[in-house]
């Protein structure tokens, strides 16, 4: 008779179930985190291959949209929540493990997912894409952040503002403290104005489209899109907002370059330099730096309605391929080349209006992409900023005497805005030019609270667009 005692039978393993989901957005965060690729690139195809295969519908696609852009905005918040429950430095973690952790404190801190729910579907993705012992991790780092909801986390590991302001809106609203110290100088004013420009931040933007004068009108988009899709433009003529979201490329007029996807502030800055006054000849403009398109698409149809011609130059070849096929079809005549702004093509005093839309941080453009506040640098303004006044000083020589320059960057900085075009009229760093300020004010017409001017800035919490800058300059000697 064997005494021995009976072993309980082992457990069959299990493999792990994947969700497509969610292993769709941890695709999309590795990407964004191992090849610094752009959420908006990556996401969009993965989402349609993922359409093709039939294992999404609109609402998986919701989700996974909302894992990856939510992810990256709190991604500061987050990585002090999981540095709270854990006993090691936070530099120590994987950086695959803390994607699949912050996913996971989105999913209980920032979405109604339930939280039994979130937990079980993280533990499980890690299972899927770092194994058993890591999911293991996952699993006991998530349980300690249930204790608390968003707003006991952040009271737990946020200093107080008295005792250090720019650290607590840095851990509060997930932007790094270099960033919010340079908005803040920015924007100027007290706590309530950067408090209100942080969180418009980390806020879903909307999709706005614009209608191209001339090829497409604001009429045509409202129809095409349903007027439950539809809301017009706050400030631009040319602007329609799709309410609801949706796909823009699906429309008629998109496909054929006839409308597109362009922010407001976009809109404005483009609008503002065709529109300010020029002296004498106004036949010869010119995009500077043209790329992706935008700006040139509604330049080029503005010009074609006035008998004017623009050459859109940009230096990188694939970008000046973006640029074609947004002019593609325009009824005026225009021109793409492939040229760098600060060793120009062309003669100087050639052109009546020129546009030099800059190289810039991208620190205006922190909603659209959040995790470019996470890979700039507050050195990185020193490698923009000879190039910066390089373009403005060559696009001031470019233009005929009373003709108009419009500086313009996607950026608050003051670095790079302001103090670039004062330092170039101001001949630092090379030979003074001959210009004087327009105000840029009344070009913008109905839009509220520019500044003191000449030059306007926009805000997303004030305008609901990008943080566009603008300098109109004209050519006097």
């Amino acid at each position: 008779m064997n005494d021995q005692p009976r072993r309980r039978p082992a457990k069959p393993h299990r493999r792990p179930k994947k969700d497509p989901v969610r292993f769709l957005a941890f695709e999309a965060l590795r990407a964004v985190d191992e090849r610094d690729a752009y959420a908006n690139l990556v996401l969009p195809p993965l989402l349609r291959k993922a359409r093709a295969k039939g294992d999404f519908d609109s609402r998986d696609a919701a989700l996974a949209t909302e894992l990856v852009y939510g992810t990256l905005r709190r991604q500061g918040t987050y990585d002090a929540i999981v540095a709270a429950c854990i006993d090691r430095p936070l530099r120590e973690v994987d950086p695959p493990v803390l994607d699949v952790l912050n996913m996971g404190v989105h999913q209980l801190l920032g979405t109604r997912i339930p939280t039994h729910a979130a937990v079980s579907a993280s533990v499980e993705l890690a299972r899927v894409v770092l194994g058993e012992g890591r999911a293991k991790f996952v699993n006991a780092v998530l349980r300690k952040v249930t204790a608390h909801d968003l707003d006991g986390w952040v009271e737990k590991v946020a200093p107080s503002y008295d005792e250090d302001a720019e650290d607590h809106l840095a851990v509060v609203h997930s932007h790094p403290r270099w960033i919010v110290s340079a908005l803040w100088d920015a924007l100027g004013g007290g706590r309530a104005g950067i408090e209100d420009l942080l969180e418009a931040d980390n806020e879903r933007p909307e999709v706005t489209l614009v209608a191209r004068p001339g090829r497409s009108t604001t009429e045509e988009l409202v129809k095409a899109l349903g007027e439950d899709n539809s809301l017009p433009g706050r400030w631009s003529p040319y602007a329609v907002r799709m309410a609801e979201g949706g796909e823009p490329g699906a429309l008629e007029a998109v496909r054929e370059s006839r409308a597109g996807v362009q922010d407001e502030g976009s809109q404005l800055v483009a609008a503002a330099l065709a529109a300010a006054p020029v002296e004498g000849r106004d036949t010869r403009w010119l995009d500077g730096c043209a790329g992706p398109g935008g700006k040139a698409a509604l330049l080029a149809a503005l010009a074609a309605e006035r008998g004017a011609t623009l050459l859109a130059a940009e230096k990188q070849p694939h970008r000046a391929r973006l640029v074609e096929r947004s002019l593609a079809g325009n009824p005026g005549p225009y021109q793409v080349i492939t040229a760098d702004g600060t060793r120009p093509p062309w003669l100087p005093g050639a052109f009546d209006r020129i546009l030099m839309d800059v190289p810039c941080s991208g620190l205006g453009a922190l909603r659209r992409r959040p995790e470019s506040r996470w890979r700039r640098r507050a050195e990185d303004l020193e490698a923009f900023a000879p190039l910066q006044r390089g373009l403005l000083r060559e696009a001031l020589k470019a233009v005929r005497v009373g003709g108009v320059v419009g500086y313009a960057t996607c950026s608050p900085h003051l670095a790079e805005t302001r103090v670039v075009v004062e330092d170039v009229l101001k001949g630092r760093g090379g030979e003074p030019v001959e210009a004087e300020w327009i105000d840029a004010r009344p070009l913008m017409p109905g839009v509220p609270a520019l500044g003191e001017g000449p030059d306007v800035q926009l805000w997303p919490h004030l305008h609901g667009t990008d943080a566009m800058y603008l300098a109109l300059l004209r050519r006097s000697g």
